[in-house]
């Protein structure tokens, strides 16, 4: 079996926030020979979405952070998206990344899909709700990517907590966290 390597791709707006606690918590249960690489997108932030699908145009290969975020994104064999639930579904810069997603699908050389296919996605998030449900868009958006992709699903783990730190108070959360990647 391969080597397993995750790519932590962290979509809030503040750095250390529930989310990211929570997917840490997570992460320190991976074997320690698991490959693992953190990126925020908010110290890689996306040039906004241009689709130029029609008329059909060449799109030139991603240079700078949307480079750096295919190159990471092709190397892992697990793709987490950590993203807090922001009105009901992922973060804006969580969208633009997915968003970019169909840019690499037609990037000359990328082979994206292919590539993707047989990949792990997992979500991660915090919400300040008590009711699980609220997140079902936000698992829906990510299930959905990795069915079109021919990806796994992992799933979703779900915290709860608005404050940075809250998170931790969520016990059952931080259980589920230490089996989550398993």
């Amino acid at each position: 079996m391969a080597a397993r390597s995750f790519l932590f791709v962290l979509g809030s707006s503040r750095p250390d926030g529930n989310t990211e606690t929570l997917t840490r918590i997570a992460a320190e249960q991976l074997p320690t020979d698991t490959g693992q690489r953190w990126l925020s997108l908010r110290e890689l932030p996306l040039p906004e979405f241009e689709d130029v699908r029609h008329p059909e145009r060449r799109h030139a290969p991603p240079s700078g952070n949307a480079g750096t975020l295919l190159r990471a994104t092709l190397d892992a064999t697990d793709v987490v998206i950590a993203s807090p639930l922001y009105w009901y579904s992922v973060s804006s810069s969580t969208k633009r990344y997915l968003d970019h997603w169909s840019h690499w699908l037609r990037t000359p050389g990328a082979d994206f899909r292919r590539r993707m296919a047989g990949k792990t996605l997992w979500g991660v998030t915090a919400l300040a709700d008590s009711d699980p449900a609220v997140a079902e868009p936000l698992a829906g958006t990510l299930r959905i990517s990795a069915e079109y992709l021919g990806m796994r699903w992992g799933g979703v783990l779900l915290g709860t907590g608005s404050k940075p730190g809250d998170v931790l108070s969520d016990t059952a959360a931080t259980t589920r966290a230490k089996t989550f990647f398993s």
